[in-house]
């Protein structure tokens, strides 16, 4: 009979201890599919939702505040989803808010994403309709990183080419590069054009000497100095004109000052009457 009791007793504990995990189980599950607070409903239109799902979380900056209710299509380009929001952040949802879908991590569950508005100060109403923002395809970009490494295969090729083309072409860049004597020809090239310049310059000097061009040259150097001496004219006029307005700003200070100073004086003589 006690052994029977005994039975009883942690058959009785065990289903205890199942029930209560069960409501603790159901509260948390129906707190985070908003089951029990009070909430409000949006919609918001998709060309595609990328995997997104009834049950996915709904977040506001960073944030979780509902979850995705229903996912309806209504036609081959259009798919509606409704979402269940808490109604303490109804405030903070304009009406230009925006949805978008996107990953939680890089390989996580689809999340769909509320962005704030920026002009808008209405509040979205109940049963109202958000715009919706396009995300980025997982298909888009692996086309984008394919076109990508097959550009860079491009290029390898090419460097390839190029590469095997100066080490045994006959063209002119490669036989500049790989054929002392051309790279000498250059040199002596440059060489030949320098000398030539120094030439050059030594000639124009000679001619300067030259009587026939002599008048000439010294008209030009007596232009230049014209030139020269009109410029220092002209900054020291500038210089001038200059200090004249500082002596003149001094000696209106010192006026002032003094004016201000026999003023102050007449006012002291007329308290000093009055006393």
């Amino acid at each position: 009979m006690d052994k029977q009791s005994g039975y009883t007793w942690k058959l009785g504990m065990f289903v205890t201890v199942g029930l209560l995990l069960f409501i603790v189980a159901i509260y948390f599950i129906g707190k985070q599919k908003n089951l029990f607070g009070s909430t409000f409903h949006i919609t918001s239109q998709f060309k595609t939702v990328s995997g997104l799902e009834v049950g996915n979380n709904v977040r506001f900056s960073g944030i979780n505040i509902g979850t995705v209710e229903e996912i309806r299509l209504i036609n081959d380009s259009s798919v509606v989803v409704s979402m269940v929001i808490k109604d303490d952040v109804r405030e903070f949802i304009k009406t230009d808010a925006r949805a978008s879908i996107g990953s939680d991590g890089l390989m996580g569950d689809k999340v769909l994403t509320i962005s704030p508005g920026v002009k808008s100060t209405k509040v979205v109403e109940n049963n109202g309709a958000i715009a919706s923002i396009n995300g980025i395809e997982m298909q888009d970009l692996m086309k984008s990183v394919k076109k990508s490494v097959d550009n860079a295969a491009v290029i390898t090729d090419e460097l390839a080419i190029f590469s095997h083309s100066m080490n045994n072409g006959n063209g002119a860049l490669a036989r500049l590069v790989r054929d002392d004597k051309m790279a000498n020809s250059v040199s002596n090239t440059l060489s030949n054009l320098e000398s030539g310049t120094k030439g050059f310059s030594q000639n124009m000097e000679a001619a300067k000497s030259n009587f026939l061009l002599r008048g000439y040259y010294k008209k030009k150097e007596k232009q230049k100095e014209k030139k020269q001496e009109e410029i220092k004219e002209k900054k020291e006029e500038e210089q001038k004109k200059a200090e004249k307005a500082k002596e003149e700003k001094a000696q209106e200070d010192k006026e002032k000052a003094e004016k201000q100073k026999e003023e102050d004086a007449k006012k002291a003589e007329a308290e000093k009457a009055k006393k």
